[in-house]
């Protein structure tokens, strides 16, 4: 019937709820989403492979297991001790390369001493810096560092005087003859902390003294 409004039928109170429930499903079906498995929830990172030991496979672990296996490189007395020392021991092998540009003949000393001075200056950088980083103090007593005789290599207040004194080539040979007694005792410290001490980075630094230290001996050996 023309112009006539649409009629409006009263809902029954069970009719009504069951509007309103279908409304309120409605509304909220978009967010019914299934829930994240709970280990996902929980999953602390992604699985770790490690390789196996010779001739066995590798093996797949977990974060935790991962972190477990990690061996602890803290650092021990040794670690302490050869640091503190390696500092003075260097030091002693710049004064020693700081008298050659005046007194030294040969050329091929220059050269070595230049190359002693370039590896050596920035190594005790390295030592100072993993002390203040790990709490020592390089001043601290080690029960051997302040005695410089009891450090392998070392040259005594008298050599050094000596060398000091000289020039030309009695210079050269007694400045080999100095550092390459000098290099031995780094080598021997190097060696002793690759045995008795715990933090990798130390470790790094004495294989890196021998590797180094062995091949100017034999260089200076030559000359």
């Amino acid at each position: 019937m023309t112009g006539s409004r649409p009629r409006l039928v009263p809902l029954t109170p069970p009719a009504a709820a069951a509007a309103l429930a279908a409304a309120l499903l409605a509304l909220t079906g978009c967010d019914a989403q299934p829930s994240a498995p709970a280990e996902a929830k929980g999953a602390a990172g992604p699985p770790v492979v490690a390789p196996g030991k010779p001739g066995e496979p590798a093996r797949t672990l977990s974060p935790e297991e991962a972190a477990k296996a990690t061996p602890d490189d803290s650092p021990n007395a040794a670690d302490f001790s050869y640091t503190r020392m390696m500092i003075v021991h260097h030091a002693q092998a710049l004064t020693m390369t700081g008298l050659v540009p005046d007194r030294a003949t040969s050329p091929q000393v220059k050269k070595v001493a230049e190359r002693i001075a370039a590896a050596q200056k920035p190594e005790i950088g390295a030592m100072e810096a993993w002390l203040e980083n790990n709490g020592g103090d390089r001043r601290q007593d080690t029960g051997r560092g302040h005695d410089h005789g009891l450090m392998p290599g070392m040259a005594t207040q008298a050599q050094l005087e000596q060398l000091r004194a000289a020039r030309g080539t009695v210079f050269d040979e007694l400045f080999l003859k100095l550092m390459i007694t000098h290099h031995q005792g780094a080598v021997t410290m190097a060696a002793e902390v690759l045995s008795e001490g715990n933090n990798v980075l130390i470790e790094e630094m004495a294989a890196d003294v021998i590797a180094q230290q062995t091949s100017e001996i034999n260089r200076m050996r030559a000359m």
